[in-house]
């Protein structure tokens, strides 16, 4: 198969969460034992982070990579979902995998994919482990997909690990409370190896504290921690707690690891983010008069920081050119949006995409009035043409939205 083929096979032969929702999520993590062995266990060449959290792991795992680029060190970097090119999950010190890796990989695998039916996130992690092993990375930085305990990733012995933050997120899977959100992502937490959390509250403090403890994990509260950070080209509010994190995170590996880095290489690596990992989608400004702005943020813990941070901004009219999935909690997200702005609801070009139509109605009940368009690329055009050159214009509420206007 050449690489149109081969993403097509990896697309829809399989569950792929990404598109598909809950059929896609595996209760245990058999397949990623049994693939690991299939593989030689490339997973055990590996040094690296592993990075869980509800919202922030993407930027914070970014950031690391970043950081550790700039100190000289050849860093992979395995993240999810992509927004334009598969290829985006699977870099190493910024250039994605390339695609006859993709293609050989599937095609020399793909019997014991289809025999053990192995799922898109699981084929994905191994491919990512293979590529990382074989190209010898000093180290890697691994995002969590969804949860911790029972990922695909967490077949991993970290050098330490994170977890950025709790809030209520794939609540189906995950749980409806912080606490058991919290018990799922302390999951990634080893024997022995230090844990930095980033924030936490009443309710998940106790969670990790217990389970760093039976673990005999040293751990590390960032928010308490580190008082000063460094300007980023990541400029979103929310990227302030992130970059605790991230210091956080460096100077445990610094205390406990052979990777050291220094205050220079901090402030370097902080600042060059996107030009060092290729990192989209974060506040990330696409026009000036008017000024548009897109973001991935898709739930009550990141649109709150987000809808907060628009506030602050100076405009005439605000425009929000907005689309959800049809699992999303509208009856939680819907009342964060601000009433006296102008809607274009569309619906993202995916299986999960809940229809415009839906939204709106859901929508108008809350306060927020607009019209429906027949794609994302159709209400950003209108949001363009209605807005003057003292308006903002945002782009969001679904990654895939943002994804098609990028």
């Amino acid at each position: 198969m050449n690489y149109p083929e081969t993403l097509n096979w990896l697309f829809n032969q399989l569950p792929m969460y990404q598109l598909q929702g809950a059929s896609a999520y595996k209760k245990d993590l058999t397949n990623v034992h049994l693939l690991m062995d299939y593989l030689g266990h490339p997973e055990n060449q590996l040094q690296c982070i592993h990075v869980a959290g509800t919202n922030g792991k993407g930027s914070c795992s970014h950031m690391l990579a970043s950081v550790l680029q700039e100190a000289g060190y050849k860093v992979g970097l395995y993240t999810s979902p992509h927004l334009k090119d598969f290829r985006e999950r699977i870099k190493i010190n910024g250039t994605m995998i390339s695609e006859d890796f993709v293609c050989n990989f599937v095609n020399q695998h793909q019997a014991f994919f289809e025999a053990n039916d192995m799922s898109f996130f699981e084929m994905t992690v191994g491919l990512a482990f293979d590529y990382f092993a074989k190209e010898k990375t000093d180290i890697a930085i691994i995002e969590v997909g969804m949860g911790g305990r029972l990922d695909a990733t967490n077949s991993i012995t970290p050098l330490v690990s994170v977890i950025t933050n709790i809030g209520l997120d794939h609540t189906q899977f995950l749980g409806n409370t912080l606490a058991a959100i919290a018990t799922e992502k302390a999951g990634i937490i080893k024997p022995t190896i230090p844990v930095v959390i980033g924030e936490y509250t009443p309710e998940t403090q106790p969670v990790f504290l217990a389970t760093a403890k039976a673990n005999q994990s040293d751990i590390y509260f960032a928010s308490d921690l580190i008082t000063t950070t460094y300007p980023s080209d990541l400029i979103g509010d929310y990227q302030v707690q992130n970059k605790k994190t991230v210091i956080q995170t460096l100077a445990v590996l610094n205390q406990h690891t052979a990777f050291q880095t220094n205050e220079n290489h901090w402030k370097q690596g902080l600042s060059q983010v996107v030009k060092n990992t290729g990192l989209q989608g974060r506040w990330q400004q696409l026009g000036e008069s008017p000024t548009i702005i897109c973001d991935t943020a898709h739930n009550t813990h990141g649109l709150t920081i987000v809808l907060n941070q628009i506030q602050k901004e100076s405009f005439d009219h605000l425009h929000f050119v907005l689309g959800v999935v049809n699992d999303k909690d509208l009856d939680e997200v819907l009342p964060l949006f601000p009433k006296n702005a102008e809607y274009y609801f569309c619906k993202p070009n995916i299986p999960r995409g809940l229809e415009a139509a839906i939204l709106h109605k859901k929508a108008s009940s809350f306060g927020l009035n607009g019209k429906i368009y027949n794609s994302v690329s159709a209400a950003y055009a209108k949001a363009k043409e209605n807005a003057q050159d003292l308006d903002f214009i945002y782009v969001g509420g679904s990654t895939f939205v943002v994804a098609e206007i990028l």
